[in-house]
């Protein structure tokens, strides 16, 4: 079974390109979901959060309190350190049960927004990268978030830029309406199902 990243900047539209690999009957790992499911069901993770930021951290029903979060990392780059430092290992953790859990398909997708950021890229085979035009991506994703155009370009600001992104994958997807998202899926899922009979 091939380990296979998928990453692309904020926007970029990982989640449809994600949808249709899917329906392909390709399992799907969704790094930044799954970080926010452990940080409210790992108990070691839970206690490490409210020891470091406090028990504003969660609501009352247990689930993350996300705006004051938000807030208080945003712009405290040693504390978002130390933010990741409790929860990228526990996501790493689950993320090789999950692989071990599907090793019967020819290749599953990890998905994350910060692959090369992170450094998670190390232990995918292949990576994948989606690309949209910046403008796109601004507009898209103050529809989907709710939140200004300087607030997206904060958060692209903090991310890798594309070009790094493009040259530093295995694989390009272009979601630029210059060309078909379901032609592009199909034929990098023929090559790695190619690849992975190969190895």
């Amino acid at each position: 079974m091939l380990k296979v990243g998928i990453t692309g900047g904020i926007g970029s539209g990982k989640s449809t390109v994600c949808s249709l690999f899917a329906v392909l009957g390709i399992p799907v790992y969704y790094a930044d979901i799954r970080a926010k499911e452990i940080m409210v069901s790992d108990h070691e993770v839970i206690q490490a959060l409210t020891a470091l930021l406090g028990p504003e951290v969660y609501l009352q029903d247990g689930s993350i309190n996300r705006k004051w979060m938000a807030e208080a990392i945003f712009h405290d780059a040693a504390l978002l350190q130390k933010v990741n430092a409790i929860v990228h290992p526990a996501v790493f953790q689950d993320t090789i049960d999950w692989f071990q859990s599907h090793m019967h398909h020819p290749y599953c997708l990890y998905e994350a927004a910060i692959m090369f950021e992170s450094g998670s890229y190390k232990m995918v085979d292949k990576m994948i990268t989606v690309f949209a035009p910046l403008e796109d991506r601004i507009a898209r994703t103050m529809a989907r978030d709710g939140i200004s155009r300087e607030a997206v370009l904060e958060r692209i600001d903090k991310q890798l830029p594309e070009e790094e992104k493009i040259s530093r994958a295995d694989y390009v997807i272009y979601n630029d309406h210059t060309r078909l998202l379901t032609e592009q899926v199909l034929t990098i899922h023929r090559e790695l199902i190619l690849l992975n009979k190969g190895n």
